[in-house]
């Protein structure tokens, strides 16, 4: 049974789905391993290394996918209507493919993945259980996320981030202010605060709040009823009332009038990224102060961020709006991913018989399978357009 790994084609992706490592843990499952050539060249993963390993390079696309039976990627595959190469046209009929699809905002793809005959699974879509940890794929990558947030955001700042004490006078510490703390957040603050930060942040969760102390951070909070009761049974944010927003926008305001760096992170499932920076927050911020919106791909959390730029405001405000934030720490990003598709990998086989065995009751194969035999499955979308195909 072949296991393909192909080179990733969507621009600015530099990660690859296997390493050297994973390879030689597929191989001892039993499967053959089939690389692309130059698919780990961005992650700084040679074909040799990965030849070492026990792949077998393959010269193009269609030698690698050919007789596959599971495909394994980071984004998801391109189609004709997207202009180049149509990636999906070469998998095989009946093939598993295991990558970020990202299903809400890409609903044309599920039509195509249905008459493609291919089992496409989403590995965004993990459920959120203790034994499914080692597949969390937005878990292993926001953890690099919000590390990388602060450095860039450092980078831009153009002071340092600890108060020092000099013979020719002191330098005050930077505030940071983080806004949304699942895994990204989270980081961001104990990244921030190792640097020397007077670091506070916010959420909607009342369960974070005892993790922003212990990680030496201030929470600020309208701490009232509805509060209280903002978290799904999956972890996530929930939306909030417009008056809870009201009072939450004016406390932010005022707290983030006297920040040195914001760095936004809430997004919801599904959702446009909600507003938590309005444009008079940003015109009241210092001048030389730095913003990183994290959620711009989801029309972003702070008003004049702008997709895949930074952006000087007229009071000298930054704002960053990087895109694939995972994609600019890819070496990590693709040893930690190419270990969640391991993980998933070894869910899926059967250790008796070899191969695949896929037990369709799994609520982690439930909770990510999109299409299988030429079928929407997925309850989230079996009502979309792409039930059609």
């Amino acid at each position: 049974m072949k296991v393909a790994i192909p080179k990733e084609r969507r621009l600015g992706e530099y990660r690859v789905a296997a390493t050297p490592d994973t390879v030689k843990k597929l191989k001892a499952l039993g499967y053959d391993v089939a690389v692309e050539a130059g698919a780990g060249v961005e992650s700084r993963l040679s074909d040799r290394a990965f030849a070492e390993a026990g792949a077998t390079i393959a010269p193009d696309l269609a030698a690698c996918l050919r007789d596959a039976s599971v495909v394994l990627k980071v984004q998801r595959p391109l189609l004709a209507s997207e202009g180049g190469i149509d990636e999906l046209a070469a998998f095989p009929r009946g093939a598993v493919l295991a990558a970020i699809l990202q299903p809400y905002s890409s609903r044309e793809h599920l039509a195509a993945y249905a008459e493609a005959g291919i089992t496409a699974m989403a590995m965004e879509l993990v459920p959120r259980i203790s034994r499914a940890q080692s597949m969390d794929v937005l878990s292993s990558q926001a953890n690099l996320v919000g590390y990388k947030a602060v450095v860039d955001a450092a980078s831009e700042y153009r002071r340092v981030y600890p108060m020092m004490m000099t013979a020719a006078g002191t330098v005050p510490p930077a505030r940071c202010f983080i806004m949304g703390v699942g895994v990204a957040g989270l980081q961001a603050i104990a990244t921030a605060k190792r640097l020397g930060a007077i670091v506070s942040a916010t959420d909607v969760r009342p369960a974070v709040k005892e993790q922003v102390k212990s990680l030496g951070g201030t929470f600020i909070a309208v701490e009232n009823e509805e509060f209280k009761q903002a978290e799904t049974a999956g972890g996530y944010a929930k939306e909030m009332s417009d008056d809870y927003k009201r009072q939450q926008a004016e406390l932010i305001a005022e707290t983030i009038r006297k920040q040195d760096i914001v760095i936004t992170t809430a997004q919801i499932p599904g959702r446009r990224a909600p507003i938590l920076v309005t444009r008079e927050m940003v015109a009241s911020m210092k001048d030389g102060a730095v913003i990183v919106d994290l959620a711009v791909e989801q029309g972003g959390n702070v008003e004049g961020s702008v997709a895949g730029e930074t952006v000087l405001t007229d009071n000298g405000v930054t704002i960053i709006g990087h895109t694939n934030y995972p994609s600019r720490v890819a070496v990590d990003a693709s040893l930690l991913y190419a270990k969640n598709l391991l993980s998933l990998l070894q869910l899926l086989h059967d250790k008796e018989k070899g191969g695949l065995s896929i037990n369709w009751e799994d609520e982690i194969v439930k909770g990510i399978t999109l299409t299988h035999e030429g079928k929407l499955i997925h309850p989230n979308f079996s009502n979309s357009s792409a039930a059609a195909a």
